[in-house]
């Protein structure tokens, strides 16, 4: 029995210390009576330490005199208590934090207690004593040098063979409870960033090593769910919330091997990289990408994302030069030997296949050569080298440009963003980009002036000749991954194509992004990123857009002047010259910012992203936006391919309006948006009756006007001593109001009624993005007026006053959109 009264009366005192270390030496059990006055010892030693660190070394002396570390780990054998435990593994914890000394830090780790303590087999089915044992760990990692972790380690014959504090905590590695694992993790980057040449081989002997193959295996299951969470999304829209918590969760593992290899240790870097690519992109990811495989255990567009993710996070030479050159492997190596079929084609592409012949003339220059099963080919595969004939041999390069020019939109926004991100990589040799066919133009300049400069060109012309680039340019680093591959894996990875053409496989990716452009079943986003790749290639507008590309985008451009017409019909037709001044704006912004506005996992939620198929004016507002986007797209790349520079737009208020509308002159109104309680002349105004709630029937006066590009239907409330004239009560859009008398009641007019504005600024889509809720888009319900005149003749004449005003407005719309774009 501990007797407070005989305690020192200064807490903070070396003879505190004393008498706190003799209590603790004279316990030779611990049950119930003592564990509080225990747990009181354990907490006032921790702190008595800490303060005689700062103070006076007397006490750590004292402490080591009395060898206290040793008193501990005796404690922790002879208790059976888990409060014990617990406030053991804390007060280590708060020492070992808080300790600022060399020599304390080095006397604690010097001996064999610290490591009893981390090979303890504690009983971790208490969840709270794991959690204390993993800070403690933390703790160890946190007071790491290259002085103090050999007196972590044990060796023999000069080599390290164990090393408790990294392999127990390595066990966790992968716990349920995501605090544990982020310290895990922290503490493993503490022991790398130590760099000790002897840890280092441990760590990356086997077995102590297969913790990195673990991790990517670990990361490969993640990389499953989330493909299952995509494909969910078709089923459900409610899962968007799980694909952000898996793409969360895959790039924290992602920012953790990148971490890893910025640790500055090669042999780690190696191990993750091996193991990623042998564990994870060799034999999951590069075999879904080829087309439509139904056994395969990823959809192309999650290991599109998938890649582009490893590319932009895990920036290493090896792997980004190891999955570039992939992309000029067969598809068909990629295929496990099972699903091989006997005749030896895996896909339908054998059909698309069948109707193409590529040639190339004497002179470098490509030559095409189409022919199709039928008029509606003109988008059929126009990205093969040669004539195959068969698809699986196609290399996974090819594939890509299969799917911009006839994939899904999941899969033409992938293939994109992987370009796209490859072609962003300072990782990748620009030989490597060269082979691809998307080194930028700006960069074969640099690199052919270099070459000028040193003499390697006999005449200024070649500094500027495609077909010197073809002919001379030897893809040397391309070379030695493949020969690297070769090597290592055997035929496994011999390449797909029969040379590599670097003008050809450029000619190739224009080639595709040409007919992307006229494809009519994918977004504007999808557009928009092929543009962004296309201005990359060609910033300067050069020769390399052929007649044919040409014709494409012209024929692709008047088809979008045909759906611009149309939208001006449209119910949104009021705002339509806002929104074309405004993404004409954002598209040239989009197409010549340094990166892609898009980021690679909205490829995710392509199949989420579908328009709406409802006729809401929700869904006509995004089909209308998506339209305009597609058509200002276009024309921004036929002037631009035609050699002219964008101009701005001004904007539509500076346009002259082309003509006054008598019957809003009559009404007096001089404003674009009339607010309610302004007054207004009623000459024109037929009276009619509307009930807004169920038996509270109200009289008005009814106006349909347009000024403008605004147009309103309004019901204003006539003042009783003044005839004629009234103020403004409600006022609806007059766009897509759609009037029509009612079939039964001839002196019925229904309309359909619409919000003034878009949701979000003219993005409607932030009101279907991924994670939000459906609250907003309730909003925006269409809204339906029935009104009842006084006789048919009043409710036709209604009628009549709408459309008018709708025409006229459409015209006034047309008007300004042909003096806008200069399509007159």
């Amino acid at each position: 029995m501990w007797f407070s009264f005989l305690r020192p009366k200064d807490r903070l005192s070396l003879e505190e210390l004393r008498y706190q270390t003799d209590q603790l030496q004279k316990v030779q059990v611990v049950d119930e009576n003592n564990k509080d006055d225990l747990i009181e010892a354990l907490r006032s030693i921790s702190e008595l330490v800490i303060y005689g660190d700062q103070h006076d070394p007397n006490f750590f002396e004292f402490f080591m005199e009395k060898q206290i570390m040793g008193e501990f780990v005796h404690i922790l054998k002879i208790s059976r208590t888990m409060s014990i435990a617990l406030q053991l593994l804390q007060t280590m914890s708060i020492m070992i934090q808080n300790l600022a000394s060399e020599h304390a830090i080095y006397y604690i780790f010097s001996n064999e207690h610290i490591n009893s303590l981390i090979s303890y087999s504690f009983d971790f089915r208490n969840e709270e004593l794991l959690s204390y044992y993993i800070s403690f760990l933390r703790a160890i990692s946190g007071k790491l040098n290259n002085n103090t972790i050999s007196l972590l380690v044990k060796t023999a014959n000069d080599e390290i063979i164990s090393f408790p504090l990294y392999t127990e905590a390595i066990r966790y590695a992968f716990h349920q409870e995501n605090m544990i694992r982020i310290a895990v993790r922290a503490l493993t980057l503490n022991i790398y960033h130590v760099a000790d040449e002897n840890v280092n081989k441990f760590i990356s002997r086997s077995p102590v090593s297969d913790y990195f193959s673990k991790l990517v295996l670990n990361f490969t299951k993640k990389c499953l769910n989330l493909d299952q969470c995509v494909t969910e999304i078709t089923k459900n829209s409610d899962s968007s919330a799980c694909i952000l918590t898996a793409v969360d969760d895959i790039e924290d593992n992602l920012y953790y091997f990148s971490d890893v290899i910025s640790a500055g240790v090669p042999e780690l870097g190696r191990l993750i990289t091996d193991n990623m690519l042998e564990l994870l992109i060799f034999p999951l990811l590069l075999p879904s990408l080829k087309e439509h495989h139904d056994d395969s255990k990823v959809s192309a567009s999650s290991s599109l994302y998938l890649l582009c993710c490893i590319l932009r996070i895990v920036k290493t030479k090896d792997l980004a030069s190891s999955i570039a050159t992939t992309l000029f492997c067969s598809q068909e190596y990629f295929i496990p030997k099972s699903e091989v079929k006997p005749n030896g084609c895996t896909s339908n592409l054998d059909a698309e296949y069948k109707y193409i012949d590529y040639s190339i003339d004497i002179n470098g220059s490509k030559k095409t050569e189409m022919k199709y099963s039928n008029s509606s080919s003109i988008l059929s595969l126009a990205c093969s080298s040669i004539q195959r004939c068969k698809a699986s041999q196609i290399s996974l390069r090819e594939v890509l440009l299969y799917y911009i020019v006839c994939g899904n939109e999941p899969e033409a926004f992938g293939s994109l963003s992987l370009l796209s991100t490859l072609l962003q990589s300072k990782e990748l040799d620009e030989s490597m980009l060269d082979g691809l066919g998307i080194l930028p133009r700006r960069k074969q300049h640099k690199k052919l002036l270099l070459q000028a400069l040193v003499g390697e060109g006999s005449d200024e012309e070649q500094l500027f000749s495609s077909e010197k680039n073809s002919k001379e340019c030897v893809n040397t680093e391309l070379d030695r991954y493949l020969q690297k591959f070769k090597a290592q894996y055997g035929s496994l990875f011999c390449c797909g194509e029969s040379g590599v053409s670097p003008h050809y496989h450029r000619h190739q990716v224009l080639d595709a992004l040409m007919r992307l452009f006229c494809r009519s079943n994918v977004s504007a986003e999808v557009l928009w990123a092929g543009g962004w790749l296309l201005r990359q290639l060609l910033p300067h507008s050069e020769a390399q857009i052929n007649s044919n590309h040409m014709k494409l985008l012209k024929e692709s451009h008047e088809d979008s002047i045909s759906v611009l017409f149309d939208e001006i019909k449209g119910s949104w037709c009021d705002i339509l010259i806002t929104v074309l001044v405004e993404e004409w704006k954002n598209c040239k912004k989009a197409i010549e910012a340094s990166s892609p506005q898009k980021d690679p996992n909205r490829t995710l939620f392509s199949y989420h992203r579908c328009f709406i198929k409802d006729e809401s004016f929700l869904a006509a507002g995004e089909r209308m936006c998506d339209k305009l986007k597609i058509f200002v797209l276009r024309y921004q790349l036929l002037i631009f391919t035609s050699g002219g520079t964008l101009p701005d737009l001004a904007h539509h208020s500076s346009l002259v309006i082309s003509h006054i509308n008598p019957r809003a002159k009559v009404a007096g109104l001089d404003v674009l948006v009339p607010k309610s309680g302004t007054e207004i002349k009623l000459d024109d105004a037929v009276p009619c009756k509307i009930a807004f709630e169920r038996g509270k029937e109200r009289h008005f006066s009814f106006l349909a006007i347009s000024r403008g590009t605004s147009g309103w239907i309004i019901l204003a409330e006539e003042y009783t001593d003044r005839p004629k004239y009234g103020i403004i009560r409600v006022a609806a859009p007059l766009g897509g109001s759609s009037p029509k008398i009612d079939d039964k009641h001839p002196k019925w007019l229904h309309l359909r009624i619409r919000p003034s504005t878009l949701p979000s600024t003219l993005d409607i889509r932030k009101f279907q993005s991924i994670g939000k809720t459906k609250a907003k888009t309730k909003m925006l319900v269409d809204g339906r007026w029935t009104l009842a005149f006084y006789d048919d003749e009043m409710c036709k004449s209604a009628e009549s006053m709408v459309l008018q005003e709708i025409h006229l407005l459409c015209s006034e719309v047309e008007a300004r959109a042909r003096s806008l774009l200069n399509l007159n």
